[in-house]
């Protein structure tokens, strides 16, 4: 009676969670999309960073480009690292809708979820040291540093073009997939319950 009453309880509650979950989907639909981009240089090199935009109201194409307010991105973040990953500095490029640097060139497809076309992101305060990442996607990107009081711009490293983009999973969809794992984990286990009883019938 005791199996019974654990193998209950054990699956009313996977089927709580997963409830849950397809109720926060539910009351929450999603609207900003997230989404990781990733640079690799030839000399080692790298870029990692973030971007959103409203879902709902984003065109096939987001195009922007320079300072002030943005058409469709929410937010972009980059972060530059040495062939030792050592963090060389993280520059929020779009905050809330606004863009601080007057180089700013983004271009992406939302149906094919890639970026396109002339892309410059990071600095822009004309300080030196800063970092930005600039070039034309498939033909040539390159990682930069300003120097002599921001009057010039030393190339680090760069590579032939290439950047990698994938959707960052969004909490409630996380949830639904813990949710069914744990039902999957009930089912294991209920089924090794029923072969115990049976073996000790």
């Amino acid at each position: 009676m005791n199996n019974l009453w654990n193998k209950i309880a054990a699956t009313v509650s996977a089927s709580a969670v997963l409830g849950m979950a397809l109720a926060l989907e539910t009351v929450n639909p999603a609207q900003a999309i997230e989404f990781k981009f990733s640079w690799k240089g030839d000399a080692g090199y790298s870029a990692l960073g973030t971007f959103n935009y409203d879902e709902t109201t984003a065109p096939s194409k987001i195009e922007e480009s320079g300072p002030g307010k943005t058409e469709n991105l929410q937010s972009l973040s980059v972060s530059f690292f040495d062939p030792f990953n050592t963090l060389l500095g993280t520059y929020n490029t779009v905050t809330g809708g606004v863009s601080e640097s007057p180089f700013f060139k983004f271009n992406f497809d939302t149906s094919t979820q890639s970026l396109f076309g002339n892309f410059d992101v990071a600095g822009g305060k004309f300080i030196d040291g800063e970092n930005f990442l600039q070039g034309t996607i498939g033909s040539k990107l390159e990682l930069k540093q300003t120097a002599n009081q921001a009057t010039t711009a030393i190339t680090v490293d760069q590579n032939s073009g290439a950047i990698t983009v994938s959707r960052v999973p969004e909490p409630a969809s996380v949830l639904g997939l813990l949710a069914f794992g744990a039902l999957g984990a009930t089912l294991k286990r209920n089924k090794k319950l029923v072969s115990c009883q049976k073996a000790e019938a």
